[in-house]
């Protein structure tokens, strides 16, 4: 299957951006939306409070002294609980006698919290705190290892099965498990539910809708829509920082934020099938109905005297053999094979430093709930800052940038003193990052072809879902040294930044269609070839046609 010019004179024909595109887009940024919001609602959903062990001469009696005094004051509790270098209470373990504080025993499964923050968390109902904290984090990279599994899957069906059929199918499911997973009391059954949740959700919804974004829009206006999908998955991170603090009931919030899926349930009447991926297909006729659609509801006239040639068109490519592309097309040819590899570590390492500093809000000085809306809001600043540049600068040299600055701000941070400096210096990182993710969507979608573009999407949000699932664990390494996880997240997205100067450059290029187009798509541009005034040229389809003409 070869790229055929038709394809971009029947998109032309809709214009850059009109009502059409509008509409469909703003239909496809919902579930970006819900993304944000479910891929960090347990930080409210369970949350880890201030923890003590359970003192029975205290707890049970509720002493007078107790009553006047915070259920944490240290010159009371000192007599039953071992105090840290720092003059903290530990969390985890208690005095084996109130009257021999030479040695200390653990909690023994018994525990108090602090109340006066977080109502209600899952936490509570598990006990995942000491020894069994990696519970918690296990609960969030299950999830996470669902939106992993999802994306891979989804995206391999919605290459072959059309990209509204999964979406749609997706967002029922993601409705059902969100809202069984806010009554399941067991926890093992709660973690199914939540990798049910995370496939259906932020890795089949998610990624498939973004595709249709990329692929319908002109390539003028990839970067302002690609921009806005991240925008909206900011914009659901800030309203789970609304939500929990209206809603301080656990069981409740969860049945608000799996309510919010309603918002796709119309999708299978309201939004419409790639013009891109039916052409992939061979299905021209459905390809042409749509864009003719598109076209009157743009007010624009459409050539049907083009009708004749893309009916030929579909002639021809009905007599060609039948081919079916999936994942594994990404590792066939060699400079497609180096792209993915390295694109899915540029997600990778975008989505360890970013989560990384996501999910650890709270440990940030200041309200849980302010922090936390104002780093989902910090992501905006970034989007902000992609649109007004990326398309001077190019999606090379600006997603380096904002790695180095985020993987450095990462860095800088372990090296201050707690307060607001650090909060300052991490909330640049984390504008930083939510600019990597702004850039690197739009730049995976043009460096592949239409044929595997979503398997390519699928793959990359796979390997950000690695990252993702892996935030959780690095995270546990504070118990030896606080410093050790910023470290590992600045450190990988260093690293990231070199890597990421290896790949093309797609500013202005036309997105390539067949697998021939993907594999010639920027071959020897990289960072170093053109500071260095060697070929920094990117192939594309009028290349391709032109070599073709050339071996005739």
């Amino acid at each position: 299957m070869h790229t055929d010019p038709l394809l971009e004179d029947l998109m032309g024909q809709l214009g850059e951006f009109g009502k059409y595109q509008l509409k469909q887009h703003i239909l496809h940024l919902l579930t970006a939306f819900l993304a944000g919001m479910h891929m960090l609602s347990l930080t409210f959903v369970a949350p880890t409070p201030q923890h003590r062990c359970f003192i029975k001469e205290i707890d049970l009696y509720n002493s007078t002294a107790l009553a006047e005094s915070p259920v944490f004051n240290a010159s009371i509790l000192a007599e039953y609980i071992p105090l840290k270098q720092n003059g903290e209470l530990d969390s985890c373990r208690k005095f084996s006698s109130p009257f021999d504080n030479s040695t200390s025993m653990s909690c023994n499964g018994q525990f108090v919290y602090d109340k006066s923050i977080y109502l209600q968390s899952r936490v509570y109902e598990w006990d995942t705190v000491c020894e069994n904290k990696w519970q918690r984090a296990l609960i969030q990279s299950i999830y996470v290892f669902g939106v992993f599994n999802g994306a891979l899957i989804a995206g391999a069906l919605s290459d072959r099965f059309g990209r509204k059929r999964i979406l749609c199918i997706s967002a029922i499911f993601q409705f059902v498990f969100a809202m069984v997973g806010a009554f399941i009391p067991n926890y093992i059954l709660y973690c199914a539910s939540l990798f049910a949740y995370g496939f259906f959700g932020s890795g089949g919804a998610y990624v498939t809708g973004f595709v249709l974004s990329m692929e319908l829009v002109d390539k003028k206006k990839r970067t302002y829509c690609g921009t806005a999908f991240s925008a909206s998955f900011a914009t659901g991170v800030c309203f789970v920082a609304l939500w929990s603090y209206l809603i301080r009931d656990v069981t409740v919030l969860q049945v608000v934020f799996a309510l919010h899926a309603l918002l796709l349930f119309g999708h299978f009447w309201l939004i419409d099938e790639s013009i891109r991926w039916l052409w992939s297909q061979g299905r021209i006729q459905e390809a042409v109905k749509i864009a003719r659609k598109a076209a009157r509801t743009n007010g624009r006239s459409f050539n049907n005297n083009y009708d004749s040639k893309y009916n030929a068109a579909a002639l021809k490519m009905q007599s060609e053999d039948s081919i079916t592309y999936g994942l594994s097309d990404l590792f066939k040819t060699p400079n497609i094979r180096f792209r993915a590899i390295n694109t899915a570590f540029q997600w990778f390492s975008i989505a360890l430093c970013f989560y990384g500093l996501a999910f650890n809000t709270g440990a940030l000085p200041g309200d849980p709930y302010l922090v936390f809306f104002l780093a989902g809001f910090a992501d905006l600043p970034g989007h902000l800052l992609v649109v007004l540049v990326v398309d001077k600068t190019g999606r090379r040299p600006l997603n380096a940038a904002f790695l180095l600055i985020g993987g450095v701000a990462c860095v800088v941070t372990t090296f201050i003193p707690r307060g607001l400096i650090v909060t300052s210096i991490a909330m640049i990182a984390k504008i930083a990052m939510a600019g990597c993710f702004a850039v690197i969507y739009n730049y995976t979608a043009e460096l592949f072809p239409t044929v595997i573009r979503n398997s390519a999407v699928g793959l990359c949000s796979m390997a950000a879902r690695m990252g993702g699932m892996l935030t959780p664990q690095i995270t546990l390494l504070d118990s030896l040294d606080k410093s050790i996880p910023t470290l590992v997240f600045g450190g990988v997205a260093i690293f990231a930044a070199f890597m990421g100067l290896f790949l093309p450059e797609t500013l202005h290029k036309e997105m390539p269609q067949s697998l021939e187009d993907g594999e010639n798509f920027g071959k020897g541009d990289t960072a170093f070839t053109s500071c260095c005034g060697g070929s920094n040229r990117s192939y594309g389809i009028d290349d391709l046609e032109q070599g073709q003409r050339l071996k005739k």
